[in-house]
């Protein structure tokens, strides 16, 4: 995996808003990431375990959705095992 600019994670995020995941304290998940290195690592901790400080991840209903997810982890290098994890928390959750 290369290295990436900064800006890749706002990248990333804004690409998830606009397939119809709704980020729930935003402000919060861009902040984390921007402090760290590794912000896919972060990202998927946060995905996971971000409830207790009001981090969620959900779908708005669009039924292609997870589709356009898994199309948007693939082009910013999430491994398939990860790729996986989220979507399915994405299924639990609606």
């Amino acid at each position: 995996m290369g290295s990436y600019c900064n800006e890749s994670y706002a990248e990333f995020l804004d690409s998830l808003k606009a397939a119809g995941v709704v980020i729930r304290n935003e402000n919060e998940v861009r902040e984390r990431l921007a402090e760290s290195q590794r912000w896919r690592s972060a990202f998927m901790t946060l995905a996971a375990n971000g409830r207790t400080l009001g981090i969620e991840f959900s779908v708005d209903g669009n039924s292609s959705a997870s589709t356009a997810v898994q199309r948007i982890m693939a082009a910013h290098a999430f491994p398939a095992e990860k790729e996986a994890a989220f979507l399915a928390q994405l299924a639990a959750d609606r």
